[in-house]
């Protein structure tokens, strides 16, 4: 494997992505595992490029202009055109301010002017709202060559210029190179990865209490006393936790949503870029495959097929589930070891077994085109998770005797149903977010997607069982219209990213304010966006309010999943402000100052 070339903090010129511009850049670090820098622009932006992307500063005075495509008789008129006068056959003479004379100078020695541009500080991808020499092409920046020649003659860059004789040119190829060597020769330490959720004593740790955690939540559901402080006395058999038959159906569960996935309905789209610059295909199908298994579900309610075995076996789903998503994790962390760097993700590949384990070496797992994180990000566990409330509303009529669902119960279906269904509606838009984009598919993922998504999300449902709670409609009114507060947030916040992401031009947006960056995107600052910086977020939390309120207040384990879902958005707001500030440098910055808040208005 080949060692890192240029040393950290060393000044390089770096190609500008989609362009052939090079720029003055500082190496900040090198990662060994996808042989790739990261770099810092002047204007604080950093961005990773390939060693082929980057050049010793030497290199470009070394280089000669080329000309060859041009003919004799062009050359010459391009030189009558530059000089104030002409030059005899052999020889030109030029004067100075004085009018003195130079030395003749031979033909074969005729010195060669050579134009390199070092953009200014702020020339790459200003933040201060000048667009004239920005203009956006997929997703990069591209200059004009108006705009470029109108750079120039405002002295908006500075110019380098190498006065030499063609044959020190020759001499100063060699100097360039040795020197080139040498500093090749300089040993050089990376900087090691920042690892995240407390490292690998963390990644640990969490990988056996987040099982843990799961199997008391739900055991403290079926008591009388749903109190969180009541410790289990002994543990329970191991016939109450595992039965194959139970395995058997989670695997015709999975493998059921999968063949839904590779059904050919619904569009084809293009994820985002990757950092080899390659698309991957994904196909938009999730409201269709949750179509079929509603209908489904609905034949053998028809034909009253025990779907109470579902609540009778609840603890032994979720003991499935977590040992087919361990069972998932080996056999991706093993995959991962056999493909190319480009598809290993950067987050999970710190060298340490546990960490990369939990966080996910491989950023895309494939099988053909069945692409496994993307699959289980919706599929088994959201769709899941609806199923599973229908179970405990079927289960609270037979368990409580009742002709027909509580309130309660009716009101915690149906904003989940709501949020579930819009999820697999706007299935397109989590192919922009950290979980697809940024974060590698391993324990954390394949737990949190098969096993905690439908077993701790559904708490409210399953506590509603055992825990009848009357709610009046005056309240359930009040609650309805939280509800709908917090969705029309979230909806409307991530709505209005994505149009905006699609096309930054639309009509409906011109009297939106925004502030550009060096990536050629522009970050929004009014409408949701303009309030706090993750008006999602905030949607989010009102609805998870909203679930948890019908269940009354006789006990808190129903307000587990709000307490853990605003500890789980301000933890990854974090982390999406760090990506931030990496990825939009000073324009992230700026857009701070305007927006003050990250996700509670005036408060936090």
């Amino acid at each position: 494997m080949p060692g890192q070339k240029y040393a950290n903090n060393e000044l390089v010129m770096g190609r500008w992505p989609g362009s052939s511009l090079y720029y003055e850049v500082e190496v900040v670090s090198f990662d060994d595992t996808t042989e790739r820098y990261t770099v810092k622009y002047k204007d604080g932006t950093e961005l990773e490029l390939k060693e082929s992307d980057i050049k010793y500063i030497t290199s470009f005075r070394s280089k000669k202009r080329r000309s060859g495509s041009s003919s004799p008789s062009r050359r010459r008129s391009r030189s009558r055109s530059r000089s104030p006068g002409r030059s005899s056959k052999n020889t030109q003479r030029r004067s100075n301010s004085q009018g003195s004379e130079v030395k003749d100078i031979k033909k074969d020695d005729i010195l060669e002017i050579k134009l390199t541009p070092l953009l200014r500080e702020n020339s790459v991808g200003r933040h201060n709202g000048d667009h004239d020499i920005i203009q956006k092409n997929d997703g990069f920046l591209t200059f004009t060559q108006q705009n470029f020649e109108q750079e120039f003659e405002e002295n908006e860059t500075l110019v380098q210029y190498s006065l030499r004789p063609r044959k020190e040119e020759s001499k100063m190829q060699v100097m360039d190179s040795k020197e080139e060597k040498q500093i090749e020769k300089v040993p050089v330490k990376t900087m090691e990865l920042e690892l995240e959720f407390g490292g690998k004593i963390g990644a640990f740790f969490m990988i056996f209490l987040l099982p843990a955690a799961v199997f008391y939540l739900l055991w403290i559901c079926e008591q009388k006393d749903a109190s969180i402080l009541i410790l289990p006395l002994a543990l329970p058999a191991f016939e109450s936790l595992w039965d194959i038959r139970v395995f058997g159906v989670f695997l015709l569960w999975f493998f059921a949503q999968a063949l839904f996935y590779l059904l050919p309905i619904g569009k084809v789209v293009d994820g985002v870029p990757l950092s080899n610059g390659k698309n991957l295909k994904y196909r938009i199908n999730g409201f269709y495959a949750f179509v079929l298994t509603a209908t489904s579900v609905g034949v053998s309610l028809y034909y009253k097929m025990g779907l109470h075995y579902v609540y009778d076996n609840f603890l032994q789903f979720a003991v499935s589930a977590t040992v087919f998503s361990v069972l998932l994790s080996i056999y991706l962390y093993i995959r991962s070891h056999k493909v190319s760097h480009e598809e290993l993700s950067h987050c999970g590949n710190s060298g340490n077994f546990i960490y990369d384990f939990f966080m996910g070496r491989e950023l895309n797992p494939r099988i053909g085109t069945f692409d496994l994180k993307y699959f289980c990000e919706l599929r088994p566990g959201l769709i899941g998770w609806v199923i599973i409330n229908l179970v405990m509303l079927l289960a609270e009529m037979k368990v409580q005797n009742r002709d027909m669902p509580s309130l309660s119960m009716i009101l915690v279906n149906s904003f989940q149903l709501l949020y579930v269904v819009d999820a697999l509606w706007n299935e397109e838009a989590i192919l922009t977010t950290m979980d697809i984009v940024h974060d590698g598919f391993g324990f954390m993922l394949a737990f949190g997607d098969l096993v905690w998504v439908p077993f701790v999300y559904s708490l409210q449902a399953f506590y509603l069982v055992n825990h009848p709670t009357e709610i009046s409609w005056f309240a359930a009114s009040a609650v309805i219209a939280l509800n709908i507060c917090g969705y029309a947030i979230f909806r409307g916040a991530n709505s209005q990213k994505n149009a905006f992401r699609r096309n930054p031009n639309d009509p409906k947006f011109a009297h939106f304010k925004t502030i550009p960056t060096a990536t050629g995107k522009s970050l929004l600052i009014t409408g949701w966006w303009g309030l706090v910086r993750h008006p999602n977020y905030l949607g989010d939390i009102i609805m998870a309010l909203a679930w948890s309120l019908p269940c009354g207040f006789n006990h808190i384990l129903p307000y587990f999943y709000v307490i853990y879902f605003t500890c789980l958005l301000i933890h990854r707001e974090a982390r999406d402000e760090r990506q931030c500030k990496k990825k939009y440098g000073l324009a992230w910055q700026k857009y701070c100052q305007r927006v003050r808040f990250r996700i509670f208005p005036y408060i936090y």
